[in-house]
């Protein structure tokens, strides 16, 4: 990646072009492209296409990029997502059965990693935690990004890890609930029914204005494209925010929940 990052960076030094006048061609943000030319970034496909295209379009990139690794720690059916992920302008996110990874704090992600079946090794847990921390990053390299979180109230219940990891975890939530871009809503437990019970989803407008949603299940994760099914989850979710305890009532409700552990 570093490699393929820096190759990109001589051609378009080559051919006379700023980070930002290069951003505005390839129709990426500033900001991923520093990121790949960095290293620190997986370059999306759409990416490579059309900086080979105002590179020189010759097929150099092209070429390139067929042999980068895909980053180990994600699973094949999540890595589609997990690139759209890094373009998103809003990124919507309901979640019943754990702290979602973008808000996981590390102690958090090795309890739930450890506990899981089959059964990982140490080099399979360290795989995930830095390809789920390299996702965290998204919270803080993208402040244009809209991100809203809407997190069942027993899922803080639960003390994964125990006490100390569960108080690290909802300080480290409320820390990123004062970023800008970032909204956390607590479904309370009182709430006997709201629009989410189906399960949890997440849905995505890229920068062409086009929506997507996920949804996931123990042994695997769909992609969602078709209009029809993007447009009831979207009601969902609006259903679900009014549901939900306002952003104040949330982070007061986050508070008290840290200071009776």
């Amino acid at each position: 990646m570093r490699t393929f990052g820096a190759v990109v960076q001589a051609l378009r030094e080559h051919a006379g072009l700023t980070r930002e006048e290069f951003a505005e061609l390839v129709r990426f943000s500033k900001h991923t492209v520093a990121s790949v030319e960095l290293g620190r970034r997986m370059p999306d496909p759409a990416f490579v296409e059309r900086a080979d295209e105002v590179l020189g379009n010759t097929g150099a990139l092209r070429r390139a990029a067929q042999h980068l690794a895909r980053q180990p720690g994600l699973a094949a059916w999540f890595r589609q997502w997990a690139r759209m992920e890094r373009e998103a302008i809003a990124l919507y996110t309901y979640e019943c059965r754990m702290i979602p990874g973008l808000l996981q704090t590390e102690a958090y992600a090795r309890a739930l990693f450890s506990h899981q079946l089959p059964p990982l090794d140490d080099a399979q847990i360290e795989e995930r935690w830095t390809a789920r921390a390299e996702r965290q990053r998204l919270l803080t390299e993208r402040p244009n990004t809209a991100f809203s979180f809407i997190l069942e109230e027993h899922v803080l219940l639960r003390r994964t890890g125990g006490v100390e990891v569960m108080r690290d975890l909802i300080g480290h939530v409320l820390g990123m609930v004062e970023r800008r871009n970032v909204e956390v809503q607590i479904m309370p437990l009182p709430e006997g029914s709201h629009a989410g019970l189906a399960g949890p989803m997440q849905l995505l407008e890229t920068p062409e204005n086009k929506w997507f949603a996920y949804n996931e299940g123990q042994r695997g994760g769909m992609l969602i494209t078709d209009p029809k099914e993007i447009s009831v989850l979207q009601r969902r979710y609006a259903r679900m925010r009014s549901q939900a305890l306002a952003l104040q009532d949330s982070l007061s409700l986050l508070h008290r929940m840290r200071g009776a552990l």
